[in-house]
């Protein structure tokens, strides 16, 4: 059997479609890739953008801001002094974008104007570290990503 040009081209089609196809179904039946979104209900968190950037805003505005260290024990979070520490509300998201069941949230209780968290609850690598805090009846958000060694 003698293979023409044309015939050659829908074989040589015809794998390409089946090893792509292979891969595709091979991504959606293996637990190991994970196809979640990003954010659990991404639609109705992003009707709240507006209000989200005016607290963002008001974060950046500040003369002194909260820092968010890595020390070797744990993650350290120190607001300014200028805040009155049992005035501080709100809590701290620990996001880790390889994998959210690590992901956890803290709220904040102020010990010398600061907020420890363990090594313990962090394993090593990237974390995305979203902080919402009220003070004074404004509301404040901060986002900072930290490198766990």
């Amino acid at each position: 059997m003698k293979i023409n040009w044309g015939t050659g081209i829908v074989i040589a089609f015809a794998i390409f479609m089946s090893f792509i196809l292979y891969f595709v179904f091979e991504v959606q039946s293996n637990s190991k890739y994970d196809n979640d979104l990003v954010v659990e209900e991404y639609y109705k968190h992003d009707t709240h953008f507006q209000e989200e950037m005016a607290r963002i805003q008001n974060a950046h505005d500040l003369q002194q801001k909260p820092s968010i260290k890595y020390i070797d024990n744990g993650v350290k979070i120190v607001f300014p002094s200028k805040f009155d520490e049992n005035k501080v509300t709100g809590n701290v998201l620990l996001y880790r974008p390889s994998d959210k069941k690590f992901d956890f949230n803290t709220q904040i209780a102020l010990q010398n104007s600061s907020l420890f968290i363990p090594n313990n609850k962090l394993i090593k690598g990237r974390w995305d570290v979203k902080m919402e805090w009220q003070y004074q009846g404004v509301k404040y958000l901060s986002k900072e990503v930290i490198y766990i060694n």
